[in-house]
């Protein structure tokens, strides 16, 4: 039997072909780091019309070439946890951009950068307050009783919570990866959650900072998360867009504002802990959530891949509503693809904007308000309902263009909520 021969030639021909490829890529790639590159996340121009301690609220104009402009306003809700700029990456991979093409006049959440005097703002603060407070303000503009509305995340969460408490206000309730049932151990997260020392972290950090729990999310899946991604990269870094897109998307992955601590606490202990939501038992500011009581219709979304909200999370939530125009859409792709992916932004968009048209009808108009009514937090209705009527009404700052960063904001305006709690405790 003869020998086989090892193809020594062939072996060191094919080294050398690919040392010499891998010096073109290197050198390429050194020229593209080295230079200019175009890496600002959310680049459409907006403007801040209303703001309330460290939020605001964002208005983007709808494109004067849009078709069928819609005539119900629309307020996007973003998750505490990271940013609403994930909507508005890139021009060719931007919800925002899709929206306002199909005709959709758009607000928008920033929950801004929250500081030690937040720590006491509650589930209800966020829902009752900074939510019912925009969503006035949109309606009080627009001369319209009731807006679109949308949630992502822990923000539809808290919308489906406002729109079971105020189904008077929403025409049109859109939720996407929204958890609502969490009694499943689909996914890693919902197990960690049930087991956390809750009180021990509020007790230790105050606010639950961005940077922990954005480490929690890394250790989900972190040879795909930690390793793979960087291993991509260092294939691709030589093609200058693919080195652009995940600057952009690393810039909006580590900028994460931190949780104000009671909100985390009701949220681990009344939805990870105790499953309320969906059984209709959640209780804010003394009001039962009904969910029977959200009668708008509902278009509902999540991931068939999502490791942070498991299709069993998200699932159950239009057979627990009143409404009977419901329907559920499961994409295949993970907790972000369904918003950066440029498969999916053909789908989701679009999808959203026919589904709005389609409802689109007209309402009685509202009267004609007077004044823009002062908006407060939540927790201090009682407080205010004691002792006498807030009079006067919100001082607005002049609206301005904006062009966002992602730069920190100082501290949000207002008077601490930490005195106010010491004021009404005294």
């Amino acid at each position: 039997m003869a020998q086989t021969k090892i193809p020594v030639d062939l072996i060191l021909e094919n080294l050398a072909q690919n040392a010499e490829e891998t010096r073109k890529r290197v050198s390429k790639a050194s020229d593209i780091l080295l230079g200019p590159l175009n890496t600002d996340p959310a680049v459409t121009p907006y403007e801040i019309v209303y703001e309330e301690d460290r939020v605001k609220l964002k208005h983007y104009s709808r494109s004067e070439t849009a078709e069928n402009k819609l005539k119900t306003p629309l307020l996007v809700v973003y998750a505490l946890i990271n940013r609403e700029t994930m909507l508005d990456l890139q021009p060719d991979r931007s919800v925002v951009q899709n929206f306002l093409r199909d005709g959709i006049d758009l607000y928008m959440m920033d929950w801004g950068y929250p500081t030690r005097k937040d720590r006491f703002l509650t589930i209800d603060d966020h829902v009752n307050g900074y939510i019912n407070n925009a969503i006035d303000f949109i309606r009080e503009k627009h001369g319209l009783p009731k807006i679109n509305l949308m949630g992502i995340c822990m923000g539809g969460s808290f919308c489906a919570m406002y729109s079971a408490l105020h189904p008077e206000k929403i025409k049109n309730l859109i939720t996407t990866v929204t958890p609502s049932s969490f009694d499943t151990d689909k996914g890693l997260l919902h197990v960690w959650m049930k087991n956390l020392n809750v009180d021990k972290m509020i007790k230790t950090f105050g606010n639950i900072p961005g940077d922990l729990m954005n480490l929690g999310f890394l250790l989900l899946n972190p040879a795909r998360l930690m390793i793979d991604k960087y291993v991509g990269f260092a294939e691709n870094m030589d093609n200058k867009d693919f080195v652009e897109n995940f600057i952009r998307m690393e810039r909006w992955i580590f900028d994460s504002p931190d949780v104000p601590g009671e909100t985390f606490r009701q949220f681990i202990e009344d939805c990870y802990n105790k499953n309320l939501l969906i059984q209709s038992k959640m209780y804010l500011d003394g009001k039962r959530v009904d969910l029977k009581k959200l009668t708008m219709p509902l278009l509902n979304f999540y991931g068939k891949f999502d490791h942070l909200v498991p299709p069993e999370a998200c699932n159950q939530l239009v057979g627990a509503v009143g409404s009977k125009d419901v329907e559920d859409v499961c994409l295949e792709t993970g907790h972000i693809g369904i918003y950066v992916s440029s498969k999916f932004q053909k789908q989701f968009a679009p999808k959203i904007a026919q589904w709005l048209k389609e409802r689109d009808s007209i309402d009685i108009p509202l009267p004609k308000a007077k004044n823009v009514r002062k908006s407060k937090v939540n927790n201090q209705k009682k407080l205010a309902e004691s002792r006498a009527p807030v009079a006067g009404k919100k001082q607005l700052k002049p609206l301005r263009k904006t062009t966002p960063t992602t730069n920190k904001q100082t501290a949000p305006r207002g008077k601490s909520l930490l005195m106010q709690k010491i004021a009404e405790a005294i």
